[in-house]
């Protein structure tokens, strides 16, 4: 009975670990390269955000695209692009990642969804107050940007704790018990 618990437990932690490892955006079709390259998200309306990230690259690489301006990415972090608002909706650009004299590249999708852009903010001013038109830019949630070295190591650290935690309190019950 105490080997049961213990390996549900242990099920229980890994579980949890493979469940929340980040995955992968895109796969190159490129061939192999020795760097690893995403465009997030892989399908997005004219207009949209992306953010383009490199591992693995010791310098800065680029990344360009029919439906944005070639875009330094630092290495060790990732970049944002804008994509041009004439891009065809429904098809797929190819995105282009360079490192040390290597390429490889990925898909983007325009999406039929359209983005109108937002309109410029004027300041109206009424006894002291500042009107800005225009709601607020909420449900981004976070999504906006990548993940970063920091938060994946502190998630990880607590998806352990957690496992060990519960191996521990599993492993301790059974050991109070007497059959």
């Amino acid at each position: 009975m105490r080997a049961i618990r213990a390996a549900s437990a242990a099920l229980m932690a890994v579980s949890a670990l493979v469940l929340t490892a980040p995955t992968a955006t895109a796969a190159p079709s490129g061939g192999n390269t020795p760097f690893g390259f995403s465009v997030t998200p892989s399908t997005v309306a004219a207009g949209g955000r992306v953010t383009l990230s490199v591992t693995n690259c010791g310098t800065t690489a680029t990344a360009s695209s029919g439906v944005f301006d070639t875009v330094n990415i630092p290495s060790g972090k990732s970049a944002a692009a804008t994509v041009d608002w004439d891009a065809k909706v429904g098809a797929t650009y190819q995105v282009t990642f360079t490192c040390n004299g290597q390429s490889g590249t990925t898909s983007l999708r325009i999406s039929g969804a359209t983005r109108n852009p937002a309109p410029a903010a004027t300041v109206t001013r009424t006894t002291g107050a500042t009107v800005v038109p225009g709601g607020v830019r909420g449900g981004l949630g976070g999504s906006a940007g990548g993940m970063h070295t920091t938060e994946l190591v502190a998630g990880t650290a607590l998806v352990v704790a957690a496992a060990t935690g519960t191996i521990y309190v599993v492993r301790r019950r059974a050991g109070d018990r007497k059959h």
